[in-house]
């Protein structure tokens, strides 16, 4: 008998433990500053109710509708389109493998600060102490032997939280992460506008330009981050989704996991913005000089901005850095969980055999990325697995299932659970618009590396990166003609 949430709000905690992560702190944070402050917000919260919400109404329709996981739920819709779930689920793997390491620097940079206080000088500390980078991705090196630690840990906590199953795990975990998380952001939230040059920084935060909507890039970004915040594409929501009760409203929990989600990313903004104002002040240079590149906000930009405060600056450290270690566990669980999902429903294992498989893998996955050349892998298959897959993957099942499925169907299921009604313009958001936008951020990639490599790396390296793309749909392809356990 496959197994159940413990109640709604329960399932809606983990759905929101998903999809609220690294990315709803930093990512965010950089997306807004680098692309005209408030202005962003616009095109940001268009793409939420176009794009983000109409999705997550797919995933946990499809979910709910055939009790499975991703790759069983597009068999059960669509016999020879099996490989598109393990293609969602293979994809999430490979972040996983990465997201984790992150975490893993998260949780060093922690324990520093509550053993030696902040560091002095941030971005020396970050480069040279924690990750140990060598000056090339080259030149590999060896193992960061802190880092590797690091990450063993986050790996077993994964282990422990998904091994003791969906309502004894995750549900009780992110009973306890969500609320806790929210209170930590607020309190950096409240110490952030109430500095000398918060308020200051809080208004460049709102204040939109609204020149730059005209570019493009913005509206890209916006939809981009929407997708990669919600945890779509993953087959997340689906395996989710599937462990929901009979009588579940489809369309409200869509809904409110979406919109604490992004909430939660509009009140982190809160805090950041606070935080750069005050550093602006204090540096004496203008706020849109302050932070040089997305990662550097986290682990440089931010932790200089809270060693300048007089009071309390250890404390809100530890603080920072506790949020966000909370927030990637609370997804890569998700993610763990997605492809644990997969293969007890494939081989009809028990949980805690394909928990080990995924872990030992998932270790293994991990290792190029605690080298002394980590960082640079990084960033180059994160392009690839983020910028690609994702995006492919969400193209694929929306196509699959409004039209080969159809969306009639999902229409018709979704309104006799919910009390929001859906009609036509969800088949057609859904359908249509979003598989053209999600198309649109490929295409406009691809035009970009044919006239510059991404991030100046030689394409001897991007070339091996770009292999992810390719292993996960060969992947994909074998497994889904692996019969399943019933079948052979």
């Amino acid at each position: 008998m496959r197994e159940q949430w413990g109640s709604r709000i329960g399932f809606i905690l983990a759905a929101v433990g998903s999809a609220i992560g690294l990315g709803n702190i930093w990512r965010f944070g950089y997306m807004v500053y680098n692309n005209g402050g408030g202005a962003f917000l616009i095109p940001y919260f268009v793409a939420l109710f176009c794009v983000g919400i109409t999705l997550m109404i797919l995933e946990l329709a499809l979910g709910h509708y055939t009790k499975g996981s991703a790759p069983l739920a597009f068999k059960k819709i669509y016999n020879k389109c099996e490989w598109v779930g393990w293609f969602e689920v293979l994809g999430g793997f490979v972040i996983t493998t990465y997201y984790i390491v992150i975490i893993a620097w998260c949780l060093y940079y922690l324990v520093d600060i509550i053993l030696f206080g902040l560091p002095s000088n941030p971005k020396t500390f970050f480069f040279n102490e924690v990750l140990n980078l060598s000056s090339g991705v080259g030149e590999i090196g060896s193992f960061v032997w802190g880092i590797l630690l690091s990450v063993i840990v986050i790996w077993v906590i994964n282990f422990l939280i998904v091994g003791c199953g969906v309502k004894k795990g995750l549900e009780k975990a992110n009973k306890i992460f969500i609320p806790l998380l929210f209170l930590l952001i607020i309190i950096l939230v409240i110490r952030g506008i109430t500095l000398p040059g918060g308020l200051e920084g809080i208004t460049w935060y709102l204040t939109p330009n609204f020149a730059v909507l005209k570019d493009p890039k913005i509206w890209l970004d916006a939809f981009s981050q929407i997708f990669f915040t919600l945890s779509l594409g993953f087959g997340i929501m689906i395996a989710y989704a599937s462990y929901l009760p009979k009588k579940t409203d489809i369309t409200t929990s869509a809904f409110t996991i979406a919109l604490l989600n992004c909430g939660f990313s509009f009140l982190a903004g809160f805090a950041v913005f606070g935080t750069l104002g005050y550093m602006a002040l204090k540096s004496g240079v203008p706020l849109n000089e302050v932070v040089s590149q997305g990662i550097a906000l986290a682990f440089v930009t931010f932790p200089k901005a809270i060693s300048l405060i007089p009071v309390g600056s250890i404390i809100l450290g530890i603080i920072f850095f506790l949020a966000l270690i909370i927030a990637g566990i609370s997804s890569s669980v998700s993610l763990v969980e997605a492809i644990v999902s997969a293969i007890m429903d494939k081989f009809d294992i028990s949980r805690r055999k394909a928990l080990s498989i995924v872990t030992l893998l998932g270790l293994l996955g991990s290792s190029i990325y605690v080298t002394n050349a980590g960082l640079y892998w990084i960033d180059m298959i994160d392009h690839f697995a983020s910028g690609y897959l994702l995006p492919i993957a969400g193209i694929l099942e929306a196509i699959i299932v409004v039209w080969l499925f159809g969306g009639d169907k999902i229409i018709e299921y979704v309104n006799k659970l919910s009390e929001i009604k859906i009609g036509y313009w969800w088949k057609y958001l859904t359908g249509v618009f979003s598989p053209l936008v999600l198309s649109s951020l490929i295409v406009l990639d691809i035009y970009s590396l044919m006239h510059k490599p991404y991030g100046g790396y030689s394409w001897n390296y991007l070339g091996i990166a770009m292999l992810v793309i390719p292993l996960v749909f060969g992947v994909s392809f074998v497994l889904s003609k692996i019969p399943w356990k019933n079948e052979r």
